[in-house]
């Protein structure tokens, strides 16, 4: 059994839930989220409190609960404070550019890479090696920071290239004759 799915969950006073149909809709400050709950998940609100519950009572049941439970919690957090993600560009003549929700990055290749941000992911330039990315919808922004990531993934050898805030990367040592 699921230890996640049995803690509730508190709602904030800022914040509305409704529940139509097995599709969970939060209301915050920063925006709407949806979500869609399992077949097998119950979700009943007492006060300010969020309880949930199976109605199969198996192994599978209750992990979907604890899923569901991860889920909305997450959704919550993101209507009220938000998720942020920063990517450092490293290398000689990187440089990043915001124009009209599009980025634009110089990554050392014979063109400019033209990035459009999805609804919902808002992006800003602290410096050109810099780039803050901030959203409601924690998988939306983790999407965003990947594929912009993946433009050009970090050398093994030199370094260079996209890298998220908190990572290190272990160079290689050159090959020796």
């Amino acid at each position: 059994m699921s230890r996640i799915a049995k803690k509730p969950i508190l709602i904030p006073k800022d914040v509305k839930i409704n529940i139509f149909n097995k599709i969970i809709n939060i209301i915050g400050k920063n925006g709407n989220l949806n979500y869609i709950i399992h077949k097998n998940v119950t979700i009943n609100i007492e006060k300010n409190l969020i309880f949930f519950s199976v109605i199969k009572n198996n192994k599978y049941s209750w992990s979907q609960a604890g899923t569901t439970r991860a889920i909305i919690n997450s959704l919550i957090i993101g209507v009220t404070i938000g998720f942020f993600k920063k990517l450092k560009l490293f290398g000689v003549g990187y440089k990043a550019n915001i124009k009209n929700n599009n980025l634009t990055l110089s990554l050392g290749f014979s063109h400019l890479i033209n990035y459009k941000l999805p609804n919902g992911v808002f992006i800003n330039c602290l410096n050109k090696n810099e780039i803050l990315l901030n959203s409601s919808n924690k998988q939306l922004i983790g999407q965003v920071a990947a594929e912009i990531r993946l433009f050009h993934t970090p050398d093994p050898y030199k370094g260079k290239g996209i890298r998220y805030d908190n990572e290190i990367i272990k160079l290689k040592e050159t090959k020796k004759k």
